[in-house]
């Protein structure tokens, strides 16, 4: 709305900085410090009011609790903080009438509500299980149509395959290909940066090759959507471990959405530029301000915890913003903490099924997600199964689990760093 009224005061009377809005590095300095001041600023009367209603976590196993942190009491749902620390800044300095911007607004509210109905189940009607697995499924299965057949559909929602940017006499000359819409994506480690997914389906032929690649897109999508929202919440585990890796995501796809929305980045990097898909940024920036105000309650000793609510948003946000700007084969590196902790649940449960249909009582590691397995000792898996035996067992010496996400944090980086190397790989 703030963005509107200073565009009219700036084109009707010229008032003298009322022309910053119209700059992307402002608006995202401007969204991530309103965000940062939001969440810490709502989260303070928000976690007051949670407590005078008694909304907390439902308790934990004090067994599988090696440092008794005391995780009882502390209350839950604090996604929603978070959800109103992104969209507040959003609705104030964006466009509303971007379609990106739009369809970022629609996956903060959509998971938003799910994440929101399963934690009310848990706190409210007392069942751990919570929301109904494939209820969840469900709920990102649609998410991720609508994004897909959004950006196949909506008339500009459409991308320039090649970008040519020279100086011709001290001036620059920028030349564009077409606007296309196209089912092309930028591929890591690879000398030509850009792939089509409709030539996976070149025996078919034009004009289906076409279709077909936009078919597989969208399911694709919907993948993309669900895998990563569920990894997200996966992590979420220990004090301030989601919110900070998520932060530091966040701001890797600050700069992957900026040199999409830039003709003069995307020739650099060679890649593809998406028109509009700048004000990506300034979604971004609010996203990453509400994280790091989140941190402020959320880091060691918790005072609020997100529940799903706010981890299920979190990775959906993460997985829509890459699908937009054609990155989604990025996150397998960005978000490889997420991808790890979710192949350790994948591969534990399996293994244990498959070893006890054999009479056999086998876990990979003590415990999953793999961050749990770190701070936990033989002596507490044996309490709760005496006869398990676990194939790696690791250090003896446990971490506190301040130790653990501050590691996880680095890793986080280290990936963020190496996704934004793999652009300049020729």
């Amino acid at each position: 709305m703030l963005y509107y009224l200073f565009d009219f005061l700036d084109k009707t009377f010229d008032i003298p900085g009322s022309g910053l809005f119209r700059y992307i590095s402002f608006r995202a300095v401007l969204a991530a410090l309103l965000g940062l001041l939001v969440s810490v600023w709502f989260g303070k009367y928000f976690i007051a009011l949670l407590k005078r209603r008694n909304i907390s976590e439902v308790q934990r196993d004090e067994k599988l609790d090696p440092f008794n942190t005391q995780k009882k009491g502390v209350p839950t749902m604090g996604g929603i903080v978070i959800i109103v620390a992104v969209l507040l800044p959003c609705l104030l300095i964006g466009k509303l009438s971007n379609v990106y911007l739009l369809l970022m607004i629609i996956t903060t509210l959509l998971l938003g509500m799910l994440g929101f109905v399963d934690d009310y189940i848990k706190t409210f009607k007392k069942n751990k299980e919570g929301l109904n697995g494939w209820w969840k499924i469900a709920g990102q299965v649609i998410l991720g149509l609508i994004v897909g057949l959004t950006l196949r559909f909506s008339p500009v929602t459409v991308m320039n395959e090649t970008v040519d940017v020279m100086t011709e006499n001290n001036i620059t000359v920028i030349h564009k290909s077409p606007d296309v819409k196209s089912t092309q994506t930028t591929i890591p480690f690879l000398k030509n940066h850009n792939f089509n997914y409709a030539d996976i389906f070149n025996f078919l032929g034009t004009p289906y090759k076409y279709w077909a690649g936009w078919v597989f897109f969208v399911l694709l999508t919907v993948v993309v959507v669900a895998a990563v929202s569920n990894s997200a919440n996966l992590n979420d585990g220990m004090d301030g471990m989601t919110a900070g890796n998520s932060a530091i995501i966040g701001v890797a796809l600050i700069v992957l959405a900026y040199i999409s929305g830039s003709t003069l980045w995307a020739d650099y990097f060679d890649v593809m530029y998406i028109p509009q898909s700048e004000e990506l940024v300034v979604f971004l920036s609010a996203f990453v301000g509400a994280l790091i105000g989140f941190l402020w309650y959320n880091s060691f000793p918790a005072q609020i915890f997100m529940g799903d609510t706010g981890s299920l948003t979190i990775g959906g946000i993460i997985a829509v913003s890459a699908v937009i700007i054609h990155k989604e084969l990025l996150l397998p590196i960005l978000c490889g903490v997420f991808l790890i902790e979710s192949l350790s649940v994948i591969l534990q449960r399996n293994y244990y099924v498959f070893n006890k249909k054999r009479g056999q009582h086998k876990r990979l590691w003590k415990r999953t997600p793999i961050h749990d397995h770190f701070r936990t000792s033989m002596e507490q898996v044996l309490k709760v199964d005496p006869t398990c035996v676990v194939k790696f067992k690791g250090s003896k010496e446990l971490h506190h689990e301040t130790k653990i996400t501050i590691r996880f944090w680095i890793v986080t980086i280290i990936l963020a760093a190496l996704t934004i190397l793999t652009l300049k790989i020729r």
